[in-house]
Order: C-alpha cells, then sequence, then structure tokens
C-alpha cells in the first residue's frame, strides 16, 4: 500500500511521520530527561517519590556497579521484578553501561527461566527475593555468576523499608526459602557503584536496547531484538499520537501516568517507562494489579491523566465497588492494548469516567505500539484503529503478495519501530519478515477505505489470556511430560474475564490419571496465566487424514 489513505483520519496536530534520529540511543533520551526534569518526581511507589535526579544518580550508580562486575558493551542483564522502584534504576543502569536488558516475567517457573536464561546468555540477573527459589532451582543449568538481590522495601527508606519488607516475608510470607550464595543485595550494589566512576561507553541507534521475549509457534520463547532506534521511534510515536488529548493537561501541571500493566511487558515498558521519560512526567507503579481494592486505594491518592491498560483491568476496575474513591476528572487517555478491548467494556468506561478507550494494535516484534484508534474519538470501533505516524500496514495472502480490496490478508507492518530479527534464530527471523523489511504479524485482518483494520482470525494458534501469548505447543509439550497421558492438545476458548482461557485436552494412556494431577504438573512448570482452566478427557483426538490434530474441532467443541 503506496498511499497511506489512513493520515486522513490523524486527528489535527499528530503529524504523518516521526523522526526516530533525535536520539542516538535511549541513553541520550533518558540522560536528557534527568537533566531537563531533575526536581520533577518520576515515580511514586508504595507512598515513596523518586525525583528525575534521584534516578539519574542511582542508575549510574548502578551502571558503574555493572560495570565493576567486568561486564562489557553487548553482555545481557536479566531483570525479574514486580514494578518497584528498583525496575526503571535497574534498567536505566542496565542501558547507561552499554548492555542489553533482557525482560523476565517474575512469574515464570524454574523451567522457563531456565530457558530464557539459557537462550538469551544473561550473566546477571537483577531479581526480586519473592522468586529468588525459582531462580535456586534451575541456577546450575544457566550461564548467570552474578546475581543482584532486591527487596520490596529497599528504596522507602530506612523505617518503612524495614516495615515493608517485615510484613512481606513474614505477615504475607511472599518470599519461599531460599539459598544463593554470593548474591548481592541492591542497595550494596548501588552503594559499592557509588564509588567507581561511570565509563560511558559509546552507545547507538543499531545497538541492541532489549531482547524482549514471546512465544513462538514451535512453543519455544524467542527474543526479539529490539534496538535503541526502535524503542526510540515508538515513544515518539505514542507520544504524538497521544498529543491531541494530552495537551489538555493544565499547564503546570505534570503529565501523570498509570502504571498498573507489569514493566516487564514490553507496553509498559514502552508506553509507561519510557514515554514517562520522554514528556517528563511521574509514573504511579503499581505492583500487583489483580488487587483491585489496593490498586484503587493507590489511585484515589493521585491526579492523573493517562491509563494503558488491557480489557480485564479496565473491566475489572469499573465493576468495583471502590472505583467511585478515585477522581477519574484529569483521565485524558485510555488506551486498551494487549488484547481485544470489548464493546461492552469500552461502552462502561466511557460512562463511569467520561474517558474514552483507545483500541490499539502491537506486539513484541513492534515496540510494541502499530496501530491504534484517534485518540479524540469517543465511539467505539472494534477495530485497531489506523497505523501510527512513519508507519505502514498491508495485508498479505499466502504467497506475500496484497489482498485485493476487502479481501482478508496477514497483517504486515512496516516501520522505525519493527525488530531487528530474533535473537540467535535466522531461520525464525526469516520466517516473519519480508525480504523488502515486512514483518509478518500472524494476524488475519481486514481493512476499510479509511485504513482502519480490524483482525478477524489469527494464523498461529496462539491463545490470548489478558493480553499475554500463549503458544499450545509449550502446554502440550508440558502436558505430554504427565505420565498417563497420551495425547493432549492446548486451545484458546472464550472467558469473559480474560478474554481467552487454555483449554487442554487429554487422551489417557492411564484411567487413572486425574485433573488434580494434571493441574498440580501444570502448576510446578507453567506460570499462572498459561495454566489450563479447563481440562478435558477424551477417548480420542479429532485428526487430519495425515494425523494432524485439528484444533479448530476442539475449539468449538460445546462445553
Amino acid at each position: 500500500m503506496t498511499d497511506r489513505p489512513w493520515l486522513a483520519s490523524y486527528p489535527p496536530g499528530v503529524p504523518a511521520d516521526i523522526d526516530p534520529s533525535s536520539y542516538a540511543s535511549l541513553v541520550g533520551l533518558m540522560e536528557e530527561s534527568f537533566s531537563k526534569y531533575a526536581d520533577r518526581v518520576a515515580y511514586s511507589f508504595m507512598g515513596k517519590d523518586m525525583r528525575y535526579a534521584e534516578v539519574d544518580r542511582q542508575s549510574r550508580d548502578f551502571a558503574a556497579y555493572l560495570q565493576g562486575l567486568g561486564l562489557v558493551k553487548g553482555d545481557r542483564v536479566a531483570v525479574m521484578m514486580p514494578n518497584c522502584l528498583q525496575y526503571p534504576i535497574a534498567v536505566a543502569g542496565i542501558l547507561r553501561a552499554g548492555l542489553i536488558l533482557v525482560n523476565v516475567n517474575p512469574l515464570y517457573t524454574a523451567r522457563e527461566l531456565e530457558h530464557q536464561l539459557q537462550d538469551s546468555g544473561a550473566t546477571t540477573i537483577v531479581i526480586m527475593e519473592n522468586f529468588a527459589a525459582t531462580l535456586q532451582h534451575c541456577l546450575a543449568s544457566t550461564p548467570v555468576r552474578h546475581i543482584v538481590l532486591g527487596a520490596m522495601g529497599d528504596r522507602l527508606g530506612l523505617l518503612k523499608g524495614a516495615l515493608v519488607n517485615y510484613v512481606v516475608r513474614k505477615v504475607k510470607k511472599l518470599v519461599p526459602a531460599y539459598e544463593l550464595p554470593g548474591a548481592v543485595r541492591f542497595n550494596k550494589a548501588l552503594g559499592d557503584g557509588g564509588r567507581h566512576p561511570l565509563k560511558a561507553p559509546v552507545v547507538g541507534p543499531d545497538d541492541i536496547a532489549v531482547l524482549q521475549y514471546t512465544g513462538g509457534t514451535t512453543g519455544v520463547a524467542k527474543g526479539a531484538v529490539l534496538l535503541h532506534r526502535n524503542v526510540i521511534a515508538n515513544v515518539l510515536q505514542s507520544e504524538a499520537w497521544n498529543s491531541p488529548a494530552m495537551q489538555k493537561v493544565p499547564a503546570g501541571e505534570q503529565p501523570t501516568s498509570v502504571c498498573a500493566l507489569p514493566l516487564y511487558h514490553i507496553f509498559a515498558f514502552t508506553v509507561n517507562m519510557m514515554l514517562g521519560l520522554r514528556t517528563g512526567g511521574k509514573v504511579l507503579l503499581i505492583p500487583n494489579p489483580r488487587d483491585l481494592a489496593a490498586t484503587l486505594k493507590e489511585l484515589s491518592k493521585h491526579n492523573f491523566h493517562s491509563f494503558p491498560a488491557v480489557n480485564t483491568l479496565f473491566n475489572g476496575l469499573a465493576n468495583h465497588p471502590d472505583f467511585g474513591t478515585v477522581n477519574w476528572k484529569h483521565l485524558q487517555v485510555s488506551v486498551g492494548g494487549g488484547m481485544a478491548v470489548q464493546g461492552a467494556v469500552a461502552k462502561l468506561w466511557l460512562e463511569k469516567t467520561g474517558c474514552p478507550i483507545c483500541e490499539g494494535y502491537g506486539l513484541s516484534e513492534t515496540s510494541p505500539t502499530v496501530s491504534c484508534n484517534p485518540i479524540t474519538s469517543t465511539a467505539y470501533t472494534g477495530t485497531i484503529g489506523v497505523p501510527l505516524p512513519s508507519t505502514r500496514m498491508t495485508l498479505l495472502d499466502d504467497a506475500g503478495h496484497e489482498v485485493a480490496p476487502g479481501e482478508r490478508g496477514e497483517i504486515a507492518i512496516k516501520g522505525p519501530q519493527v525488530m531487528a530479527g530474533y535473537w540467535q534464530r535466522p531461520d525464525e527471523t526469516a520466517k516473519v519478515m519480508t525480504d523488502d523489511g515486512w514483518f509478518k504479524s500472524g494476524d488475519i485482518g481486514v481493512v476499510d477505505e479509511r485504513g482502519f483494520f480490524k483482525i478477524v482470525d489469527r494464523k498461529k494458534d496462539m491463545i490470548l489470556v489478558s493480553g499475554f501469548n500463549v503458544y499450545p505447543n509449550e502446554i502440550e509439550d508440558v502436558a505430554a511430560l504427565i505420565p498417563g497421558v497420551l495425547e493432549c492438545a492446548a486451545v484458546g476458548v472464550p472467558d469473559e474475564k480474560t478474554g481467552e482461557a487454555v483449554k487442554l485436552v487429554i487422551v489417557r494412556k492411564d484411567p487413572s490419571l486425574t485433573e488434580e494431577q494434571v493441574r498440580a504438573f501444570c502448576r510446578e512448570n507453567l506460570t499462572g496465566y498459561k495454566r489450563p482452566k479447563v481440562i478435558e478427557f477424551r477417548t480420542d483426538m479429532p485428526k487430519t487424514p495425515v494425523g494432524k490434530i485439528l484444533r479448530r474441532e476442539l475449539r468449538d467443541a460445546k462445553q
């Protein structure tokens, strides 16, 4: 598609293109803001405010500490933490030392963590003590040599920090017993780094900033290689897109965003943390958005303007009895991503807040945002909107040709936010990248004459649970290890709360195998959102003539 019909739908003031070369690297973007907004609050967490100048100093100290370990430009550092003050400190320190950030889901099991550490080659990990036992179980099989251990109260001050750590460890018992000899405490690492100069390496636009792991049709998680320029581009695209709404924030009022999505997820990483830094904004860090009452209690203490979230969170909050305790009057931007926003949820949110949910679309491979509904629209469209500035989208058939107008095709994307490829997997990269630079998403869409795209199906068998990709092969690989399982298949089924849920269908070779045994095994080996919600036992599987299991038939089967 050479022309861009969607530009006519852009709100006034949104440019057709952005300039990703505005910064040489994310380091330049961050350091500009550290200096420009030094006295402003950058992050608010559990009642503690951290200013830009503090993030600057502490991330510098952390970068110097990492260099003191002997890490050199291009080495990988994993971060396995919930939303907390240590996250932005660690991330800024990693990038300032010229290292590559590997975002890790803190709820991973030992099996999942081991794969990601092995695949990325991370020699260092920054991890919250709550998840240390998981690391202990797989540490010997990973390249990790350095462990920096955080606690929830680390940066909250002496008294409050000690109290928070006591509650987390002793009252709520959220820190299982672990042994990690040689691990260095986060606060000590900062202290040690503060005694050494930072030898700032030259970091350029084509250096790797992040390895963002995403499942694959093979069932093996792959690292999307996001360069500094990819993330910079998406930050600037998101800023441009949000500008018509954010301009309504009164002069002198600091733009404030709610970060209830986990920072290890690329959506929050880019649109909360990095965009927050770029705009001199304050980011409210919510450590556990599943606790809706605690989330609303925290939000009731602040005025905020921007709220990126997934459908399930918008829905849960809007239906919570404490929703009215929060002042929603300042909210200008609600962006729904990660999964489809449901019409009923969008309607309720608009009624209750006066701020429409603008549904967008993106992937780990695209840093992540590709398209979004105009920020000025108030009606729910049921589409994923139009491509962002500097972004092209088209629809391809199986032969890689553009489909005729009105036809369905695979959504392909071209733009400065598209990844460089998959980490050390040229074969997998070749499957999704065309010779002329289009990324094939695996999603089947249609587009109208105005350039609004709509997803109608998925080429892959991926299951989307609360905005997280779940690949059936991974579930099946785990379930197949259960003694007593002859055959198994995982499919997605509709779920009111999470959009989709995992259904696991099993043919038993041992008739005594029970549902609870299957669930117990899955609890050991799969993080929460990947675990089957529905388990069904059958005597046989529907198959093609060549013996391939027909997942679609299992999906369509009535419960």
